[in-house]
């Protein structure tokens, strides 16, 4: 099943048109006019639409040291516009002062490459409780419940977050159902 909306008013078409959001914006579009005050909300709904939140644990060293077990998070926002992505980083650097990596995915089976903007570990972090700054934001829940246990967890223990427990079959975190 896919739904369609369809607008027919002309003022809100030229309004869309004039902060950046143009048809086919997944291949053109570039900046957004944003005002600072507002791009976390947008970044979150970024996220929401275009975005990932990955944890796992990472056993890989074990063989040396059994207490070697780590565990990742990754934020990703996924676009087809180069421009798109770096104009994204740039501005998450500007206003919470973390760097993201721009990663490129060969257009295999499509007709342009896709690009992802990644964020790992403490800049995963302090991403996530900046565009969270609030229990009741607008948000898809369930990417609300995988960041949850960073957003109130002490950021220096990544062994044994609050909310997370270790299935030892599995090699991820399950989100307690809660």
């Amino acid at each position: 099943m896919c739904y369609q909306l369809v607008l027919g008013d002309r003022l809100f078409h030229e309004w869309l048109v004039g902060i950046g959001i143009t048809q086919r914006k997944t291949h053109t579009i570039g900046e957004v006019a944003v005002p600072d005050e507002f791009f976390r909300d947008f970044l979150r709904g970024h996220l929401d639409g275009d975005g990932s939140i990955t944890t796992y644990v990472d056993r890989y060293c074990t063989k040396m040291k059994s207490k070697y077990v780590y565990l990742r998070l990754y934020v990703r926002f996924l676009s087809a516009s180069q421009r798109h992505v770096e104009w994204l980083r740039n501005r998450i650097t500007a206003l919470l002062g973390v760097d993201g990596y721009v990663v490129q995915r060969p257009a295999v089976g499509r007709r342009v490459p896709l690009y992802s903007l990644h964020f790992a570990k403490k800049d995963a972090i302090k991403l996530l409780r900046w565009i969270y700054y609030a229990p009741d934001v607008p948000c898809l829940k369930r990417k609300r419940a995988i960041a949850e246990p960073f957003l109130t967890g002490d950021v220096r223990d990544f062994r044994h977050p609050p909310g997370f427990e270790v299935r030892e079959t599995v090699e991820s975190y399950h989100v307690a159902a809660g």
